[in-house]
C-alpha cells in the first residue's frame, strides 16, 4: 500500500507552485465568476455600501428624532422650585408637591405636544415611501432608531417630570422610567425582526410605541388644563395626587402591553385607508371636532380607550368565551 504525501494533496510541497489542470474547452469560453469572498474569524467582511437614499422619507423620519430631542430638551428645563399644596383629607391634611410655576406647567405641556408632533412624522414618512416606491432596510432601520428616542426615552423622561410628589418620596419612578424605554426598545427590535414585505400593516402585535408614547404625553395635556386655570376647582389637588400615583405604576402597564402579543388595531390605515361611506366621514369630522375643542380632556380618554379595550377583549375570549390564541401572551 502506497501512502500519499498530504502536502501532494494539497497541490504540492511549500513554496512550489503546482501545475493547474487544463480547463475544459467549453468552459474556457465562459466568464470566470468572482470567487466570494469567506471571512473567517479574523478576516474582513465583506460591507454593502448604500449608494441612493430617498430624501423626503428620510427628513420625515429625521424630523420624528428631532421633535423627539427637543421634547426631551423642553422637558429638562422644568426645574423650578415646587409648590407644596395641603390637602385635607378624612384624617390629616397631606402635602401635596406639584409643579406650581406657569412657565413649567408650560414646558410639560410643549413637550407632550412635541411627542404628537413626532407621531405625525412616524405616520406620513412610511406612506411618503410607499406612494414614491422608496421603501428600504435603510428607511426602516432609521426608522426604529428614532422611534427609540422619541417614543421611548422621551415619554419616559417626561414621567418623571409629571410625577415629582412620587418622584421626591419614592424615586422609584426612575426605575419605572427605565424600563419603559427599555420595553420600547424591546418592542421596535422585534417588530423589525418579525415585519413581513406582503404585511397587509392593519394590525400589530403588542401595543405600538407610538401610541403608548401618547397615553403618556397625553397625561401631561390633562395637567396643564387642570392647573391652567384662573381660579381652579377644590379637587384639583386631590386629582393631582391620584394622577402622580397612577400614573408611574400605569406608565409600567403600558410598557407590558408593548411587548406583548396582544393584537392591536392600525387606527390610520383600518380609518382612512381606502374608500368608507359618507356617514364614516361624518363621524371622522365630529371626532375631530370634539377633539380639538377640549385636547385636555378629549386626548388622555381616546389614548386610554386604545389602550385598554384591546387587552380587555383578549381577556374577555381567552376567559369567558374560552377561545384559544395561537401566539402565546408575550
Amino acid at each position: 500500500m502506497v501512502s500519499r504525501d498530504p502536502l501532494q494533496e494539497r497541490g504540492g510541497a511549500p513554496g512550489f507552485a503546482s501545475p493547474a489542470p487544463a480547463a475544459a474547452p467549453e468552459a474556457a469560453d465562459k466568464p470566470q465568476r468572482p470567487e466570494r469572498s469567506r471571512s473567517g474569524p479574523g478576516e474582513r467582511r465583506s460591507m454593502r455600501r448604500i449608494r441612493t437614499i430617498a430624501v423626503l422619507p428620510t427628513l420625515f423620519t429625521l424630523a420624528n428624532l428631532v421633535c423627539g430631542f427637543f421634547s426631551i430638551v423642553v422637558a429638562a428645563r422644568i426645574e423650578a422650585p415646587v409648590v407644596e399644596v395641603s390637602v385635607e383629607g378624612e384624617r390629616a391634611s397631606k402635602p401635596v408637591t406639584r409643579i406650581g410655576d406657569a412657565g413649567d406647567r408650560t414646558n410639560v405641556m410643549i413637550s407632550a405636544w412635541l411627542i404628537f408632533l413626532a407621531m405625525a412624522f412616524d405616520a406620513l414618512d412610511g406612506h411618503l415611501a410607499r406612494l414614491s416606491r422608496t421603501t428600504s432596510d435603510f428607511g426602516g432601520q432609521l426608522d426604529s432608531l428614532c422611534d427609540v428616542v422619541t417614543f421611548g426615552v422621551a415619554p419616559g423622561f417626561l414621567l418623571v417630570k409629571m410625577c415629582p410628589n412620587f418622584t421626591y418620596e419614592y424615586r422609584e419612578v426612575w426605575v419605572i422610567a427605565a424600563a419603559y424605554a427599555a420595553c420600547a426598545a424591546l418592542r421596535l427590535a422585534r417588530f423589525n425582526v418579525e415585519v413581513t414585505q406582503d404585511d397587509d400593516h392593519m394590525s400589530f402585535s403588542g401595543l405600538p410605541s407610538p401610541a403608548a408614547a401618547a397615553s403618556i404625553a397625553s397625561f401631561a395635556l390633562l395637567f396643564y388644563t387642570l392647573h391652567n386655570k384662573a381660579n381652579p376647582p377644590e379637587y384639583v389637588e386631590r386629582v393631582d395626587l391620584a394622577l402622580q400615583m397612577i400614573l408611574p405604576f400605569y406608565a409600567l402597564v403600558v410598557a407590558l402591553l408593548m411587548v406583548s402579543r396582544i393584537p392591536y388595531p392600525h387606527i390610520v390605515n383600518q380609518v382612512f385607508r381606502g374608500h368608507r361611506s359618507f356617514a364614516h366621514v361624518v363621524w371622522l369630522l365630529f371626532g375631530a371636532v370634539t377633539v380639538l375643542t377640549v385636547p385636555g380632556y378629549a386626548v388622555p380618554l381616546v389614548c386610554l380607550a386604545f389602550v385598554v379595550v384591546a387587552p380587555m377583549r383578549y381577556a374577555w375570549e381567552a376567559v369567558v368565551m374560552r377561545r384559544p390564541h395561537e401566539d402565546s401572551l408575550f
